[in-house]
């Protein structure tokens, strides 16, 4: 199975800290990197990460608050410092192209790759991006501004061959694709071996939805089901809920509740309140309600 994993270059929330730089991820699916949120760092992480800043192929922007979206001139300036030729498509709220507009023509004149901008609606549940493998969808958020989520789905793989079972009945490697999409073979005696005999169903394909900054929405797992790692925002623990509700955050019980509903695999946490000197109070909230819950760190990796 190929690689399909979450890596974490930071989980804290608006206010800087020593110990956690402000949001951002980038999902690695099957050999593509695409980067979530933008927050200042973001650049330092990726070195630090090891990841290569030339395979980022998208960038997923959730909200225009500053902790989410501060480093994303730097990084396209980067890329152009870097001899970046491929083109970068970038999605976020509309008002974000406005900003990119400005900020790219005062400070980055002269890029030598192309930047694509697509406006998202953050109020529609949707398909904004789709390849061979992959399709990322919004979800709508509940936020004191305008904010969505995104899920990253792969799409159905086809069925793997058998080889040994092949190779005994004389199949030739081109006709494997054949097979795959269904077709049974005919051997030179006459006999139908049926697709089945010959292949191993493909696995499941799996999904990874990132919910940024957002209150509580009870109906929100009806748009998560079948999704296999949930991460979503825990701020606050319970005893700042008032401070949860008042600011547009959820807590980590109520990130549990989500992730119990939509009954996902794994909970990652994040996004945490500069307040929290250790945030296993956060952890131990969630895992009363959602044993397989996680913290988020920076340059941890998550397999989907």
């Amino acid at each position: 199975m190929e690689p399909f994993r979450v890596h974490i270059l930071g989980c804290g929330s608006a206010l800087p800290t020593l110990k956690h730089f402000p949001s951002a991820q980038v999902v690695e699916v099957r050999g593509k990197l695409f980067l979530v949120d933008c927050g200042e760092g973001t650049q330092i992480q990726l070195r630090r990460s090891r990841l290569r800043f030339t395979k980022i192929s998208a960038i997923f922007i959730s909200h225009l608050h500053g902790d989410h979206c501060f480093g994303l001139i730097g990084m396209i300036s980067t890329f152009g410092l870097l001899g970046r030729t491929a083109k970068l498509s970038i999605y976020g709220p509309q008002k974000l192209g406005q900003i990119l507009e400005m900020q790219i023509r005062e400070f980055c004149q002269g890029l030598e790759y192309e930047i694509e901008f697509h406006a998202v609606d953050t109020t529609q549940h949707k398909t904004i991006y789709e390849d061979r493998s992959l399709v990322v969808e919004s979800v709508p958020l509940e936020h004191r501004v305008p904010c969505c989520g995104y899920i990253f789905r792969e799409k159905p793989m086809m069925p793997h061959i058998r080889r040994d079972v092949a190779d005994f009945y004389g199949v030739p490697v081109s006709q494997f694709n054949n097979i795959k999409a269904g077709a049974d073979w005919t051997t030179a005696e006459g006999e139908t071996i049926s697709h089945q005999k010959l292949t191993i169903p493909a696995d499941q394909p799996r999904s990874y939805a990132y919910c940024s900054d957002t209150r509580y929405v009870s109906s929100l797992y009806q748009q998560l089901n079948s999704v296999t790692t949930l991460y979503h925002e825990s701020t606050y623990a319970e005893d700042y809920l008032q401070m949860a509700e008042k600011y547009y955050h959820s807590t980590a019980r109520q990130a549990a509740q989500v992730a119990r509903d939509a009954g996902v695999r794994k909970l990652l946490l994040g996004h945490y309140s500069s307040r929290y000197e250790d945030e296993m109070v956060l952890l131990n909230e969630a895992k009363e309600v959602f044993p397989d819950s996680f913290l988020t760190e920076e340059m941890a990796v998550f397999d989907v």
